[in-house]
């Protein structure tokens, strides 16, 4: 999967709402300030080429549909920053959480249960 841009991001996270849907659809769910409409025609054309869209195209327009599932996406990107910022290891990354008073000793207790137990919230 190629990396994808903010503005590419911000677009397939209201197609993933959306379960699909056209360009203006999107772009009246993208908060403010928005791009131009041709801008984001072309983050969207960007996102097909890239394998994340399917274009179905209905009269003169086209909608756009998920080929990729959210779920999969953010796997792969949390692998990825965990590899890129805490060189692999998610105990580094929940460190660096700790450190910065992101994450409270409750919450640990909480994933810390949710690990023995082998269950996910």
């Amino acid at each position: 999967m190629e990396k994808l841009t903010q503005s590419e991001e911000e677009a397939m996270q209201v197609l993933w709402k959306l379960d699909g849907g056209f360009t203006k659809d999107v772009l009246e769910l993208l908060p403010e300030p928005r791009p131009p409409y041709t801008t984001l025609a072309s983050t969207i054309r960007n996102l097909e080429r890239k394998g994340y869209l399917r274009a179905e195209k209905l009269g003169n327009s086209f909608r756009y549909s998920p080929l990729i599932k959210a779920e999969d996406y953010r796997k792969q990107f949390m692998s990825a920053f965990v590899g890129d910022y805490f060189r692999n290891s998610y105990k580094e990354l929940v460190a660096f959480f700790a450190k910065e008073e992101k994450i409270s000793a409750a919450e640990l207790q909480d994933i810390i249960r949710m690990i023995e137990s082998g269950k996910s919230e």
